[in-house]
């Protein structure tokens, strides 16, 4: 099993103190905390190696370009795509989503179309889908869920016609912790020729995500919620796919010839990684698969179920708490109301005491409208999680529940 005291050490934020409190991170849906191996590679590629990449021909350069490829090689054996071209640099999850939504529209999306989300999507996920319907006039459908928090597949059935050319699904809800099932939902979209993309950003911290195993055809995530650097994510795409693609932005990089009167366009990866890219962080993000990599064989995800079941038994036993999202198959996270305390009221009480929580509706409107609620307050846990932080937050939600009861 892991060791969780050495892991704690490989943290150094987790020595400080709010309000004078030890500092207790339940917020890691949001974004994790960075090992100090990955701090120690940004720093040491602007102090050694600094330099821009794939256009110059000193030995800095030379340097620096392998470091950010050797990157790229990382994650395509991370997450298994079959050709590392098929690892695309991101800013995050939310510009590759709008990367396929912007240049998947103009060759496969026209009047009369149809793109099916799901209810429990992120913003991110959601947005870019709307801005490319209204453009083009095709359909907007949704894929309801159930009182337990899991998508209704049998809609979705439904839902999906011959007019259907993308999927847009989470594979875990970053309010509910469901885990959606991608492979099933990935071969029901084939059979009827529509093409799927998934909002990794929640999976890939806490599953092992094999792409060719899920038969998707994008999946996109961020490197700051897998102990990685914030700005930078990476789009995945079958290559067969990325290569019919326009590019999404233009500039230097992603060309291969420039005149006024036409220009040509680089090979993959590179048509689509426009401009100088956030070189350091990408290096950095080497070291923060290959720790993520090392403590997946550790069994980080027994740790992280285990932290949840556990979790979950202690908020049930509070009297006026409500869980919000109750599958199956979760992991990660739990989201909860308090009966007569606002969210945010309860945040800055904990917050206080130096609990760190996310609250409100976490970019997710459309699903806390479909369940009647304005929003939540939330913990996600991490690898460096304890069951003793678990302990101190209970007894710490007891008491502000408690003094909320005596009040009315």
């Amino acid at each position: 099993m892991i060791d969780i005291a050495q892991v704690r050490r490989d943290f150094k934020i987790l020595n400080e103190k709010i309000n004078g409190k030890p500092l207790i991170y339940f917020d890691n849906a949001a974004t994790s905390q960075k090992p100090q191996v990955v701090v120690d590679a940004l720093l040491n590629y602007y102090q050694q190696i600094n330099s821009n990449v794939h256009r110059g021909v000193h030995s800095l350069a030379e340097k620096a370009t392998n470091a950010f490829e050797k990157t790229r090689e990382t994650v395509r054996g991370f997450i298994n795509a079959k050709f590392t071209e098929e690892i695309i640099f991101t800013k995050g999850t939310t510009e590759g989503i709008n990367l396929v939504a912007r240049s998947l529209s103009k060759i496969s999306l026209e009047k009369g179309d149809e793109v099916i989300v799901s209810a429990m999507e992120h913003h991110a996920n959601i947005v870019p889908w709307q801005m490319v319907c209204d453009e083009v006039g095709a359909k907007l459908k949704v894929i309801p869920i159930t009182l337990k928090g899991e998508l209704d597949l049998d809609s979705f059935e439904s839902l999906i016609t011959p007019k259907t050319k993308i999927v847009a699904v989470i594979h875990v809800s970053n309010v509910l912790g469901t885990v959606n099932d991608i492979k099933g939902i990935t071969k029901t979209a084939h059979k009827h020729n529509a093409l799927v993309l998934v909002d990794g950003a929640q999976g890939i911290p806490h599953l092992d995500v094999d792409v060719q195993d899920l038969d998707c055809d994008f999946y996109a995530f961020s490197a700051h919620k897998v102990y990685g650097p914030t700005g930078i994510g990476v789009l995945y795409g079958k290559k067969e796919l990325l290569e019919k693609m326009p590019p999404f932005l233009g500039g230097g990089e992603m060309i291969s010839e420039v005149t006024f009167e036409k220009t040509t366009y680089n090979e993959l990866p590179y048509k689509f990684e426009a401009g100088t890219p956030n070189i350091g962080d990408v290096i950095a993000f080497d070291s923060a698969v290959n720790y993520l990599k090392q403590k997946k064989e550790e069994n980080i995800v027994a740790h992280e179920n285990e932290l949840l079941e556990y979790a979950t038994k202690k908020l049930k036993e509070i009297e006026g708490i409500k869980i919000v999202g109750e599958s199956d198959n979760k992991i990660s996270v739990i989201s909860f109301i308090v009966e007569g305390i606002h969210s945010f009221d309860l945040g800055m009480m904990l917050d206080a005491q130096g609990i760190e929580i996310r609250t409100g509706h976490h970019c997710a409107q459309p699903l806390m409208r479909a369940l009647g609620i304005e929003g939540t307050a939330r913990v996600s846990f991490a690898i460096y999680n304890t069951k003793e932080e678990v302990d101190i937050f209970v007894e710490e939600l007891k008491r502000i529940v408690g003094k909320f009861a005596r009040k009315k």
